[in-house]
């Protein structure tokens, strides 16, 4: 996903109405959208299970996929998890074309739900609408168009722990709005606000427009790391033949 600056905010003579449409399952959005970025719940497993898909089928790596919901489910809603923001976290952009209801409760998930509006210079159609209908509450039109997924990282830099931002994903119809910037943005306050030091993470110096993206965010990217990483057979021979290793380095 390449996230896009938003959408300049029309002049005062510009008429700004909202209006959705529905159609063969689609439902078409113009004027405004209303957004609402929450943390995920496990009423949300199905949903996150399909971005994730997504965002490997959009880099061409579905064969890599291995995640299940009942893997997903472990990783993400342990029984015991660890402090809020510390193990795997998951926000969630909803979108819907009528206002969403300011948060009453939010003492057990420990975050309250971020409410914005874009203006809208097109229309934007949900094209699944039963598929990707929120399960959060009583609200029939909102539905999932994003996530950020993150975690807490550590260095022996620095005596406190950072954010790991492993992905920032929106489904095709969602893109160029501005959300990335109000999704991005969120995970980095929630740092900020939290004595987090940093929001670390990975950039695809292929993709310019995400690379902009990050850069005209505040990440300062340092040329002189690469990214390495151990994993399949180079990593499983460490435990097949861990007494060979530990001889041959004697």
């Amino acid at each position: 996903m390449a996230p896009a600056p938003q959408q300049p905010t029309p002049s005062p003579s510009e008429s700004i109405t909202t209006d959705a449409s529905s159609e063969n399952n689609n439902v078409t959005i113009t004027g405004k959208i209303y957004t609402r970025v929450r943390l995920a719940t496990k009423s949300d497993l199905s949903h996150i299970y399909q971005l994730f898909y997504q965002i490997h089928e959009y880099h061409n790596y579905t064969h890599l996929y291995k995640a299940t919901e009942s893997s997903l489910e472990g990783l993400l809603f342990k029984e015991n998890p660890l402090p809020l923001f510390y193990g795997p976290s998951v926000l969630l952009l909803e979108v819907s074309p009528t206002p969403f209801n300011e948060p009453k409760n939010t003492t057990n998930e420990g975050f309250k739900p971020v409410l914005t509006t874009f203006d809208l210079k097109f229309p934007v159609v949900e094209g699944e609408v039963e598929e990707f209908r929120s399960k959060y509450d009583d609200k029939s039109d909102a539905y999932i168009a994003g996530y950020a997924f993150f975690y807490a990282n550590y260095s022996c830099f620095n005596d406190k722990p950072g954010f790991y931002f492993e992905s920032l994903y929106f489904r095709e119809s969602y893109r160029k709005l501005g959300m990335g910037k109000l999704l991005f943005g969120t995970v980095s306050s929630i740092a900020a606000d939290n004595g987090f030091v940093s929001v670390d993470g990975i950039i695809a110096v292929w993709n310019k427009k995400s690379y902009d993206f990050y850069i005209n965010m505040g990440v300062e990217v340092f040329d002189e790391f690469r990214y390495g990483k151990l994993h399949g057979e180079n990593l499983q021979k460490y435990a097949d033949n861990k007494g060979k290793i530990e001889e041959e380095s004697c």
